[in-house]
C-alpha cells in the first residue's frame, strides 16, 4: 500500500470512528416473503460466512475504499443506472434481466417461470435473514452520515442492517436460475447479475464485503434449493415453458430493446 493511500485510509477510519459512535439503532422487525422453503430450512449463514469486517481490519478498510470508489461513480451514466437498481421488486428484476435472459417474464403471460423466480427470489431473501438480524451492521451511508444517491430509500432503511445485502441477494438467485433454465445466454445473465449488486455499492447502501457475502449466500442457498422437490418440479415447468416461448420469439423484451436471433441448438 502506498504512502498517500495509507495516510488517506487513516483519514478516513478517523471519521468512521466519530460516525461510530453515533446512537445504536433499533433492531426493525423482520418479514417473511413466499418461497419454496422457510428461513429455518434454508442454511444459516451465521454457521458458515465470516462476520463483518471488524473497523480495525484491512477488510474493512478496503469497503471504505470501495465506499468511496462508489460515490465517484454516481454522476456517470452507470450511477444513474444503479440507482435505477435500488428498485429490487419482481416485476423490475423481470424487466431488468430481460434484454440477458431473452424474454421478459411475466405473471400473466409466463405463469411458470414467474412462479419459480419469484418464490425463489423470496427464498433469497431468507436465506440471509438470520445474518441481517444477528448482525445489523451499519449501512455506509448511516456509518458515515452521508446521503445516497436514492435519498427517498434512506429513512426506511436506515434502521435495517448492511451484512449481506439483501438487493444482491435477489439479484443473484435470480441470475443463478435463469442461467439454469437459458444456459446459451450464461455470460450476459451473470454479469447482469454481478452489476445488480455492484449498483448497492454505487449508490451507499452496501459495503462491498455485504454485496460479496450474499452471493456466497446465495450459492448456498440455491444448492439447498435443489434438494426440494418442489423447487426441482416448477423450474422443469419454468425450464419447458421457456424453451417453447424463447424459439418461437414469442416474448417481447422491455421497450426499446431488440432480441437478437436464437442460436440453433448443436
Amino acid at each position: 500500500m502506498s504512502k498517500s493511500i495509507f495516510i488517506f485510509c487513516l483519514a478516513v477510519m478517523s471519521v468512521a470512528s466519530v460516525a461510530s459512535a453515533q446512537k445504536p439503532y433499533e433492531k426493525p422487525k423482520m418479514f417473511i416473503m413466499k418461497s419454496f422453503l422457510t428461513v429455518d430450512q434454508m442454511p444459516d449463514a451465521t454457521k458458515y460466512l465470516p462476520a463483518p469486517p471488524d473497523e480495525n481490519s484491512l477488510y474493512f478498510t478496503n469497503d471504505v475504499l470501495r465506499y468511496q470508489w462508489g460515490k465517484t461513480i454516481r454522476g456517470t451514466e452507470r450511477g444513474k443506472q444503479a440507482a435505477k437498481d435500488a428498485d429490487y421488486s419482481t416485476e423490475y428484476l423481470m424487466e431488468y434481466f430481460a434484454p440477458a435472459f431473452g424474454i421478459h417474464v411475466t405473471k400473466e403471460d409466463t405463469p411458470e417461470l414467474w412462479k419459480c423466480i419469484s418464490l425463489a427470489i423470496g427464498d433469497g431473501s431468507n436465506s440471509i435473514r438470520k445474518a441481517k438480524k444477528a448482525y445489523m451492521r451499519k449501512r455506509p451511508y448511516v456509518y458515515f452520515n452521508e446521503p445516497t444517491s436514492v435519498p427517498e430509500d434512506e429513512e426506511v432503511l436506515r434502521k435495517t442492517g448492511s451484512f449481506p445485502s439483501g438487493h444482491t441477494s435477489r439479484g443473484w438467485m435470480c441470475a443463478l436460475l435463469m442461467v439454469e433454465i437459458n444456459p446459451e445466454n450464461q455470460d450476459e445473465i451473470l454479469n447482469a447479475g454481478y452489476e445488480y449488486g455492484q449498483s448497492r455499492v454505487i449508490t451507499g447502501f452496501h459495503y462491498q464485503s455485504d454485496v460479496d457475502a450474499a452471493r456466497m449466500a446465495i450459492s448456498g442457498a440455491f444448492a439447498r434449493l435443489h434438494a426440494d422437490k418442489s423447487f426441482v418440479k416448477q423450474i422443469e415447468r419454468a425450464k419447458k415453458e421457456f424453451e417453447k416461448l424463447y424459439k418461437k420469439k414469442a416474448m417481447p423484451l422491455r421497450p426499446g430493446v431488440e432480441r437478437e436471433e436464437p442460436r440453433d441448438a448443436a
